[in-house]
């Protein structure tokens, strides 16, 4: 990798500071992305400020409105949460599925949040239980921070410092799994929520969608069925080495299924 100069701040104002007076300054969280990037020299930042050291951004709290999650986080800790698994069930089973032990034990909820991997599971959790993102400057709708591939509404310097979910009457993620990366080659969250129900689909396209054709079914039946016969467009959505455009189509039908069956 490239030289840079390291910095591992002991708070959000001074990391805050920190990453804007680089260069070329990058924050790194659990470093699942970030580390391996620049191993392989795709990156070469001035500055690497190491949010570990930030113990105001670890943990969760559970009250009668949701859950929030400090984006210091670990997936392994989400997984593992009693609270989390008696307010939002399928939050902390998402967070269990999520990579293998050794990156839910690194990796954070503000880390993937930030990244936006276009095949991450947590972007489909945000927008469909209707997250809000807070930053050191704002707070800022799930549907609203996730903008296209690698893309979110942050701006430079902006830090992520937690990820508050309402809770919902009912929800569900299922995710047809990458078999080596386990990254969602689809991915789907379905949530009865206090506005109606909502899909959100990761893994299928560029970044997170909804399909609002399957919460109108839904809304007049919430069963499988109601969405079994909702296909979604191929146009538009990835095609690699792992699975077409159309196989990704399908999938997101099949997921749907599933997630809105294991939500009850």
């Amino acid at each position: 990798m490239y030289d840079f100069a390291y910095h591992k701040p002991k708070s959000v104002a001074d990391a805050a500071a920190a990453v804007k007076k680089a260069s070329d300054g990058k924050l790194m969280s659990g470093g699942m992305t970030l580390i391996p990037t620049l191993k392989q020299r795709l990156a070469h930042p001035s500055d690497v400020v190491d949010l570990a050291g930030v113990s105001d951004l670890v943990g969760i709290k559970v009250d009668a409105t949701g859950v929030t999650i400090g984006a210091m986080t670990k997936h392994a800790d989400v997984a593992s949460s009693a609270d989390v698994a008696r307010a939002i069930p399928a939050l902390a089973a998402l967070a269990g599925g999520i990579g293998d032990r050794q990156v839910r034990n690194r990796g954070t909820i503000g880390g993937s949040v930030a990244n936006n991997d276009p095949a991450a599971d947590y972007p489909a959790a945000l927008v469909a239980l209707g997250a809000t993102v807070t930053t050191n400057e704002r707070k800022i709708a799930a549907e609203d921070f996730f903008k296209g591939m690698f893309e979110t509404a942050l701006k430079d310097g902006e830090i992520v410092t937690s990820v508050s979910f309402p809770t919902a009457t009912k929800a569900a993620y299922m995710k047809f799994p990458n078999p080596a990366s386990r990254y969602a080659m689809v991915g789907v969250f379905v949530a009865q929520t206090a506005s109606g129900p909502r899909v959100a689909v990761t893994g299928a396209g560029p970044a997170v969608f909804r399909v609002k054709a399957m919460e109108e079914a839904l809304a007049k039946s919430w069963s499988a069925d109601a969405v079994a016969n909702v296909k979604v467009p191929a146009e538009g959505l990835n095609s690699d080495i792992h699975a077409s455009a159309e196989y990704r189509a399908h999938l997101v039908t099949v997921m749907a299924k599933r997630a809105v069956a294991a939500a009850g």
